[in-house]
């Protein structure tokens, strides 16, 4: 089956200020090259920082692609003009994070389910608008249409978040932390609900989180994200099960478990903070934090996304020809790849 979303050794770049006459460039992405099929939920995890948000905004066009390329079933759209992409943004639509600022306070439901129908022309406007509200479980409609956002509940005004995006019937949605900023009571469902839309609609997602507990349930495969790379890629229960990348393996290890006898257990954690993507190190971006790091391979040279198993694939030296092979100053041998999680 051929992609509904290709991205292509993706880069987005800001330009940032430094001096007067100066500016800095900061790599938020760099190099990233993803697919995901119709109907399949892709998982974009990494810390706060990584680049999924500026990922997922560069998937939908609403922030410019420095380099490389974005196609869409089969349109290359990396630098085709707003005024070029109204079909785009029809079949392509956003869940926000924050249901919050994401919808207008001054608007009525209804009115915010009609908008993006009123700008693509669509005519049979309320009968979506029911439609949609039943889809998201806003019953009865009559009851809520009317309502304006400070008359709703957190989780239901994500789920009028989730309608407004339904409203165009798209074939692919960007859900950008939807649950993060949701009572932990509602994230199940609003979790479920989505589940429940693709199956219904058959749309494609990339549901961008920091939350890697939730991914098992509502994705098809799992990318993670570190400062603006992808360092891991494959299913969820592979990833999840047997993480390859350092970076992966203390993620997970930060998870509770929800288990008496491991209550305690001391946890791994990450070293230091994650740097600023303006002052991105060199080679393997982890390395300042990684305890396996290879001093004069891991600094200096960066490593390919290559499938480490069949649907699993890692960008780390531990599992590169150089890496296996690599003894340090002075003779010291190559430290063994880190134990895969259990």
């Amino acid at each position: 089956m051929e992609s509904l979303v290709s991205l292509e050794s993706v880069r987005v770049h800001f330009a940032v200020r430094k001096m007067l006459f100066r500016t800095n460039t900061v790599a938020a992405v760099e190099d990233v090259s993803l697919a995901i099929k119709p109907g399949e939920t892709l998982a974009l995890v990494g810390e706060s920082g990584s680049g999924k948000t500026t990922l997922g905004r560069a998937v939908l066009r609403l922030l410019p692609v420095t380099g490389g390329r974005v196609v869409f079933d089969g349109h290359d759209i990396t630098h085709s003009p707003e005024s070029r992409l109204k079909w785009f943004r029809r079949r392509a639509q956003a869940v926000f994070q924050d249901p919050y600022s994401s919808i207008d306070p001054f608007m009525s439901v209804y009115q915010v389910l009609e908008e993006p129908m009123v700008i693509h022309g669509v005519d049979d406007r309320r009968e979506r608008i029911e439609s949609a509200l039943r889809d998201v479980r806003l019953t009865p409609p009559e009851e809520y249409a009317p309502k304006y956002p400070h008359m709703l509940s957190g989780g239901q005004r994500q789920r009028v978040g989730i309608a407004r995006a339904l409203m165009l019937r798209p074939q692919f949605i960007v859900a950008d932390e939807p649950v993060s900023m949701i009572d932990a009571s509602s994230r199940a469902e609003i979790l479920f609900l989505l589940r429940d839309l693709q199956e219904q609609y058959g749309m494609a997602f990339l549901y961008v989180t920091h939350d890697i507990a939730t991914v098992r349930y509502f994705s098809h495969r799992l990318a993670v994200m570190y400062l603006g790379v992808v360092v891991e890629l494959g299913t969820p229960a592979a990833v999840i099960d047997r993480p390859l990348h350092p970076y992966t393996q203390a993620l997970i290890a930060a998870v509770p478990a929800p288990d008496p006898a491991n209550r305690l257990r001391e946890r791994e954690v990450v070293p230091g903070e994650p740097p600023s993507p303006a002052n991105a190190p060199s080679g393997c971006r982890f390395h300042p934090r990684c305890p396996h790091a290879m001093p004069g391979l891991c600094d200096a040279v960066v490593p390919p996304l290559m499938e480490e198993e069949e649907g699993h694939s890692v960008a780390c030296h531990l599992y590169t020809p150089q890496g296996r092979s690599w003894t340090g100053p002075k003779g010291a041998q190559h430290m063994p790849a880190p134990e895969r999680g259990g």
